[in-house]
């Protein structure tokens, strides 16, 4: 349990860190530029505002028009393939915002069709992923069996490498081909292409948006969407070898803590004034009686936890001159632990106090040693 919680509380520290370093490193590289953008910006506003004669709000509208116009140079966006289009992006979790329902119900169904089809989606891409890993799994063992290696199995590890160097191969293949047919630099495509495949979905970089391409170009609609789909199953590959690894340490952990808490909580429980332990063995019992001829009795047990089913052996130790006996078991001493049949309790008012040889069940010692008390 502690082990969990110092993990648990370093992984907070550690993502909090992460994200106030990322923080401070895109404040050093993207600040000035987002400033000076602004800077020549309202520089070009003022001018075209001097050069034609145009109001503020007259620009407004402008700016308006063509912001509203920018989804639509891609031709049509909610025709079958733009709409099959979007929702793959939809389900694949990514949300480039390239185009978005504008009608009520458009709006309502894709709510409905996203609680439903996000599940379906994830669900999908790690089964696909799990049985990704198993066949990976199945060439590790008959390469390192072909290469004569110690051990043939293959461990997460390999895995690993083996759909992490899949998913860089994805990738990679993947900006070519976007660079070719969008005319972007190769570091803008795989910057495409790495924003998709982590659904993280920026939208600043969306594929099949120049020249109609979603009615002109259906073969290179399919080619997207089965980048798209099969990229995300490689990477789902990937996240769940590291999720079930972190998974399964941490239901190890969980675990421990379990049985920790078992030993502390439940491994001793009281039985009518006895202290039993939860596998049947007697730990301690007292009993003060007053008898019925003015006699002070007093019974003092305590025992080591052993496998066996023997008990110790009691022996008198008289107090002072009077009838107060006592019996004491130790538990340092491997004598006490065995029980010598026939041999009485003398010296003592009550012979015979000791367990009989034959009760070796911890419930009938403890109902024995109730009939004894309500005896005395």
């Amino acid at each position: 349990m502690r082990q969990q919680n110092v993990r648990t509380l370093s992984l907070v520290v550690c993502t909090f860190t992460y994200l106030l370093i990322g923080a401070a490193v895109f404040d050093a590289l993207e600040s000035d530029t987002e400033a000076e953008r602004l800077r020549i910006i309202e520089s070009v506003r003022k001018q075209l505002q001097g050069k034609y004669n145009i109001s503020g709000s007259e620009y407004k509208l402008i700016e308006t028009v063509i912001i509203e116009n920018q989804p639509h140079k891609a031709g049509p966006q909610w025709k079958f393939a733009g709409a099959l289009y979007f929702v793959t992006v939809v389900v694949a979790m990514i949300g480039y915002g390239h185009s978005t329902p504008e009608t009520v119900g458009g709006k309502a169904f894709c709510i409905v069709y996203a609680v439903v089809g996000i599940p379906l989606g994830m669900v999908m891409f790690q089964s696909i992923g799990e049985r990704l890993n198993k066949f990976t799994s199945i060439i590790i063992k008959k390469m390192k069996k072909m290469l004569g290696c110690a051990t043939t199995e293959a461990t997460d590890v390999n895995q690993l490498c083996v759909t992490g160097t899949l998913s860089s191969i994805v990738m990679t293949a993947g900006a070519a081909v976007f660079s070719h047919y969008e005319n972007w630099n190769y570091i803008d495509a795989f910057y495409y292409c790495f924003i998709t495949l982590t659904t993280i979905g920026f939208g600043d970089f969306v594929a099949l948006q120049k020249d109609n391409a979603l009615t002109t170009k259906p073969g290179y609609v399919a080619l997207s969407l089965v980048f798209i789909l099969f990229g995300l199953t490689v990477v789902a590959a990937s996240i769940n070898l590291l999720v079930l690894r972190f998974m399964t340490m941490n239901t190890e952990d969980v675990k421990a803590g379990d049985y920790e808490m078992q030993d502390a909580s439940q491994s001793v429980v009281t039985l009518d004034g006895e202290l039993m332990a939860i596998n049947g063995k007697l730990l301690a019992g007292t009993h003060d009686s007053e008898g019925r001829e003015g006699r002070v009795g007093s019974f003092t047990s305590v025992a080591t936890v052993c496998s066996c089913t023997c008990y110790p052996k009691p022996h008198h130790s008289p107090i002072h001159t009077s009838h107060r006996y006592s019996v004491v078991r130790s538990p340092s001493r491997i004598s006490n632990l065995l029980l010598e049949q026939g041999s009485g309790y003398k010296g003592g008012p009550h012979q015979g106090d000791q367990f009989p040889p034959l009760l070796h069940d911890s419930f009938m010692v403890a109902n024995y040693l109730k009939t004894k008390r309500s005896s005395v």
